[in-house]
């Protein structure tokens, strides 16, 4: 069987999974529930982990998608795109950053790379799901 299909709207859930368990575990910190703030981290790690494996291993089954959008919309694409991988980058050692942090009870660290890692992280997931909304189903390859 042939997974490759399924992992793009795998990994645009996967994305859009992260991002929802990042707002539930900001909702539950700034509630003093810290126990669901763990939860929520670890299960959001783990599932941006899992995205994260499976992007590598389908760009590198697949390589380079082009993207079939004309006019307004593809400098629009490619700008998003931009952004997202810059950050995609840029976002990883921050969250292992966090993550040490975290465990390691340095919470005035955490704290401090928090507001940073939170509304990056979470411009990451979800520009994830919009770049796979445009270029999967908005302006489909082969079309």
């Amino acid at each position: 069987m042939d997974i490759i299909p399924y992992l793009p709207p795998l990994q645009a859930s996967l994305n859009m999974i992260s991002a929802c368990l990042i707002v539930a575990a900001y909702l539950s910190v700034r509630h003093g529930n810290k126990r669901a703030h763990k939860v929520y981290m670890v299960t959001a790690l783990m599932v941006s982990t899992l995205f994260l494996l499976s992007y590598l291993y389908y760009h590198n089954q697949v390589g380079y998608m082009p993207f079939n959008g004309q006019g307004f919309i593809r400098p629009v694409y490619f700008l998003l795109l931009f952004s997202h991988i810059i950050l995609a980058v840029v976002i990883l050692p921050m969250i292992v950053l966090t993550v040490v942090f975290a465990f390691t009870e340095r919470i005035t660290l955490h704290q401090k790379i928090t507001r940073w890692t939170l509304p990056l992280w979470l411009y990451v997931s979800v520009t994830g799901v919009l770049i796979y909304l445009l270029g999967f189903h908005l302006y489909p390859p082969g079309a």
